[in-house]
């Protein structure tokens, strides 16, 4: 005879994580032993420092409220599809929390002892639980959990996995042909000729200082720079650029590109005070080579025309797509993606200037701020760009502005024909508030730092992300040393930043449901940017600039450089930085999905699963909220 009850208990455990893993006579197997509890409102589940009970449990019907007796503060609301009480699974230790219904509720109690064996075959049900417990912690992104949490995924993909050729480690020749310093060129030649090879390493005690290739030979032996006669030392170029053994593909194409070289020496550490292991040449990558971005980056430069670079995009977002299908750290990803968008900026900045009539009067630099800035702007967004050029004087600056203006409205078109559309506050380099000289631009970041009203706050919190892409870097480090050296001089904008960073609303309400938009194009949808991103964002930046640092842009990196800066804090800003890769490898898959931004989410169309890992972030972003409130006071000043 079936036994009905046991099968609805399967029927509704398939649809939520972990169980939807499991094969269905696993699944019917274990939903025989499932014990079926009635909770009414108000009644205990179990108490803080209970010892633990032989199951761990899900919400059927109602919704279970999870506290610390303590101080009453919520730590959880768990509803529908939701698991809770894992800890006698996870760590046997009395539990941490108090657990009551909030309303009258209906749960299923899933027995340890058959469901342990389970969790140990089922790979992705034991990490599902090990992060779901992880999530009922102050600390849903905790060391102890690094590297088994969706933001993540530590190490390479496991040898049953297919990885992304550019991302393996490169095979390079362990035959190191060399010579001392003091050798002559003939002799290099002839060495060279003899074992076959176009380069030579000019070592130094085992430790390499230079090297010869075939092209410096062409070019400075055969044009008669320098004779037949001279030694190695004379022609060699110094410094080797090194790197350690397990260079991946894409780091090689990478590192040969941005030093215009055709060879890497490896060494043991990395670096020229270790002794030499192999030598990596171009042709030995483009072996290797599949559509990766060096492929890309060399394709970007052929081009002439804004238009030849939009299908090169779109190929950019294939490999971005083939990335995260991949699970590749988004660390990597982002610092690749981020250089591939930096080199079509570059190009469409060439094609801009060759349109041009006249060449550039004065020197200049092309800002990337928002996304891009923060080398964070993986999909197709809109534009957020700036232009700084060198002083002249008053008679001239008109036209000189002129000209700058005339560049940057071709660059900004060049910029929508490959996917970027226009900035819909107009906060681009084509507009003339954002096209500025140096002294002009020192003019207006001082009155935003000192007059730190809202629209200054807001106008900071944009511009202070930038990024050079292109022209001069002495006109940027002058600009950013002044602004250091202003907000020392008004340490009080700090609070007013804070204040900035605390204005985006709630991701969730008080029972933790999604706050979606209540009017509008948007309607029903959940804004993961201004709920979600923003905040966590807009704190990294007032946190690392009130600790004046420079040049680090980048939210996650911000976060890791904080806990650096203050151990205390550690744990919790290594959460904020996982945190802040999960919600962007979220935003990026929905908007690859959907094909848009990434922006605006449908909640119906996410799964149970997708909901918590979600969710899972919204504890590190309302912890990370109350420190700036607390850190720089912003309660006194709003009250």
């Amino acid at each position: 005879m079936k036994n009905t009850i046991s099968e609805r208990i399967a029927d509704f455990l398939k649809d939520f994580p972990p169980f939807n893993e499991l094969h269905a006579i696993d699944l019917g197997k274990f939903s025989t032993e499932v014990v079926i509890c009635y909770k009414e409102k108000g009644e205990t589940v179990f108490e803080l420092d209970e010892a633990p009970h032989s199951h761990f449990y899900v919400v059927h019907k109602g919704a279970i409220l999870l506290n610390k007796n303590s101080d009453e503060t919520i730590i959880d609301l768990c509803d529908e599809g939701d698991i809770f009480g894992l800890r006698p699974l996870m760590a046997n230790e009395t539990y941490k929390m108090r657990a009551t219904a909030y309303e009258d509720s209906i749960l299923y109690a899933i027995p340890i002892a058959a469901f342990r064996p389970l969790a140990q075959t089922y790979e992705e049900v034991g990490n599902f639980l090990i992060e779901s417990f992880a999530s009922n912690t102050r600390n849903p992104y905790s060391k102890k959990h690094q590297g088994k949490l969706y933001a993540e995924p530590s190490g390479a993909p496991s040898a049953s996995e297919p990885v992304l050729l550019d991302l393996q480690p490169i095979r390079y020749s362990k035959k190191i042909v060399s010579c001392s310093p003091e050798t002559s060129i003939k002799s290099v030649a002839e060495t060279m000729t003899k074992k076959r090879v176009g380069s030579i390493l000019v070592l130094e005690d085992k430790l390499p200082v230079g090297i010869i290739t075939d092209k410096d030979i062409r070019n400075k032996i055969a044009t008669g720079i320098f004779p037949i006669s001279a030694t190695a030392n004379d022609i060699m170029t110094s410094p080797v650029i090194t790197y350690t053994k397990n260079i991946t593909i894409a780091q090689a194409q990478m590192a040969m590109m941005k030093s215009n070289i055709s060879h890497l020496c490896l060494t043991k550490d990395g670096t020229t005070n270790s002794e030499t292991v192999g030598i990596l040449s171009k042709h030995d990558v483009m072996l290797e080579l599949g559509n990766n971005p060096a492929v890309l980056i060399k394709a970007i430069k052929r081009t002439r025309k804004f238009k030849k670079i939009k299908p090169i995009r779109f190929r950019i977002m294939q490999l971005l797509e083939g990335y995260l299908e991949q699970n590749i750290p988004l660390t990597l990803v982002s610092k690749i993606i981020s250089e591939l968008n930096d080199a079509c900026t570059k190009q469409v900045m060439q094609i801009a200037l060759r349109k041009m009539e006249e060449a550039p009067p004065v020197p200049f630099a092309w800002l990337a701020m928002g996304s891009q800035g923060r080398s964070e702007q993986l999909l197709h967004t809109d534009q957020d760009n700036a232009i700084i050029f060198a002083d002249v004087s008053e008679e001239v600056h008109p036209q000189t502005q002129q000209y700058f203006l005339e560049l940057a409205k071709c660059v900004t078109k060049g910029l929508r024909d490959i996917g970027y559309e226009y900035c819909p506050a107009e906060m681009m380099a084509s507009n003339p508030n954002w096209c500025l000289s140096i002294s002009k631009w020192k003019e207006q970041v001082s009155h935003w730092i000192s007059n730190p009203g809202p629209d200054e706050v807001l106008l900071s919190s944009i511009f202070f992300d930038y990024n050079i892409v292109y022209g001069d870097n002495a006109l940027v480090d002058s600009l950013t040393t002044h602004i250091f050296n202003t907000t020392q001089q008004h340490p009080i904008f700090f609070v007013h930043l804070a204040s900035g960073a605390l204005q985006n609303p709630s991701p969730t309400g008080f029972f933790r449901q999604f706050l979606v938009e209540a009017d509008g194009a948007h309607k029903d949808f959940f804004d993961i940017k201004r709920r979600a991103l923003m905040p966590m964002t807009d704190a990294a930046r007032v946190l690392i600039l009130s600790h004046q640092i420079k040049s680090i842009n980048n939210t996650a990196e911000r976060f890791e450089k904080l806990a650096a800066l203050e151990p205390n804090q550690e744990a919790f800003f290594l959460s904020c930085s996982y945190a802040i890769k999960a919600l962007l490898k979220f935003r990026t898959k929905q908007g690859l999905l959907h094909n848009d931004s990434g922006r605006f989410i449908a909640l119906d169309k996410l799964t149970k699963e997708e909901k918590i890992k979600l969710k899972r972030t919204f504890k590190t972003i309302k912890e990370l909220q109350e420190l700036i409130r607390v850190r720089f006071k912003v309660s006194n000043l709003l009250g």
